[in-house]
């Protein structure tokens, strides 16, 4: 059985930094893309930024250059460390693995982080 688990969220003010952990277990970490989502109150969920088992990285665009996503497949573990955060960050963050299964990818999630900013 899948299991992600968020770690790090919180109130933080504007301009301020975060940083978000996954932990995983039960998938082929090292084979699997790995990304954070986001959900803010009245909109779909989207996808912050991924990273791939060759370490490819994709960002949206509204978080470029104010994020970074990294991978320790030791430790089974993905980040997600923003800084310059802004209100329109505030959202319930989770954390996604994608794992191929020959003809499809399989999805699972985290329970999600709250994630505000806000003076």
């Amino acid at each position: 059985q899948v299991h992600l688990v968020e770690s790090g969220g919180g109130l933080v003010q504007p301009g301020g930094s975060l940083g978000l952990s996954c932990a995983a277990s039960g998938i082929m970490f090292g084979s699997a893309t790995m990304g954070w989502y986001r959900q803010a109150p009245g909109k779909e969920r989207e996808l912050v930024a991924s990273i791939t088992s060759s370490s490819t990285i994709t960002y949206v665009d509204s978080v470029k250059g104010r994020v970074t996503i990294s991978r320790d497949n030791a430790k089974n573990t993905i980040y997600l460390q923003m800084n310059s955060l802004r209100r329109e960050d505030t959202a319930v963050y989770y954390c996604n693995a994608k794992v191929w299964l020959g003809s499809v990818f399989r999805d699972s999630w985290g329970q999600g982080i709250q994630i505000t900013v806000s003076s």
